[in-house]
């Protein structure tokens, strides 16, 4: 397996996992439904567990664009690498989110909420304000890759021996885990914590595409994208200035 096929596989299981609950918890008729928000904090945390646990020894599990090009800022990743692994990025969770569809099909067929329906895609704002929705999503993926970098420590390398890569994955999955799950609890109320531009991107595309009725949100979708990016490039500085 290629670093872009374990990217694709392992961002796609940690959207068919993540956005799944999602539907559990807001579709209607679900076993889960109105569960509530530390279920769906405790899925996400635990849909990362799983998506780097696959493609950690293969890739070292980006699974996020800000992650990549925070790694890649960092001098801890190559800049040549960027583009395959961005596609194999944005391919997963498009297929994770088609997945999610198809598996909740009639629970979204008989769910008006369209809001809600939406929610199983992608992110949006529980106050719409850009500055601070900005603001939010930059805070929160600065936590996330600002931390990776002091978990990962020196064990990132920009290079590959035989057939040994060293990467995230190499440091286990579970310490990851627990930061995206602290990150929604803290953080998450104000935007859904995006912290990955291809987690919202991708399915906002499938729900723009797949026969799921109502709006897509685009005039947002430009926030869960740069402000992550951003927040990523911002704590790839920090680190570096503090070597």
């Amino acid at each position: 397996m290629t670093p872009f096929i374990a990217e694709i596989i392992g961002t796609a299981i940690l959207i068919l996992l993540g956005n799944g609950v999602v539907a559990n918890v807001v579709l209607k008729d679900t076993k889960g439904n109105n569960s509530g928000w530390i279920v769906i904090t405790t899925v996400w945390a635990f849909a990362v567990f799983a998506g780097v646990t696959i493609a950690g020894p293969i890739s070292g599990a980006h699974l996020n664009p800000a992650v990549t090009i925070g790694l890649a800022t960092a001098g801890l990743f190559p800049w040549e690498s960027v583009p395959t692994y961005l596609a194999g990025e944005m391919i997963g969770a498009m297929i994770g989110a088609f997945l999610v569809w198809l598996f909740y099909k009639d629970h979204f067929k008989i769910t008006e909420d369209e809001g809600g329906k939406l929610a199983c895609f992608s992110t949006g704002p529980a106050i719409r304000n850009t500055f601070s929705n900005f603001i939010s999503e930059l805070i929160g993926t600065f936590v996330l890759v600002f931390t990776v970098f002091y978990i990962a420590g020196p064990s990132f390398s920009t290079e590959v021996t035989g057939d040994a890569k060293i990467g995230l994955g190499t440091i286990g999955a579970l310490p990851v885990s627990i930061i995206v799950w602290v990150i929604g609890l803290a953080l998450g109320g104000t935007t859904g914590y995006a912290i990955n531009p291809a987690r919202d991107l991708g399915p906002r595309i499938m729900h723009s595409i797949l026969p799921v009725k109502g709006s897509s949100d685009w005039g947002y979708a430009w926030i869960p994208v740069i402000a992550p990016l951003t927040g990523a490039v911002l704590a790839a500085l920090l680190y570096l200035a503090l070597q």
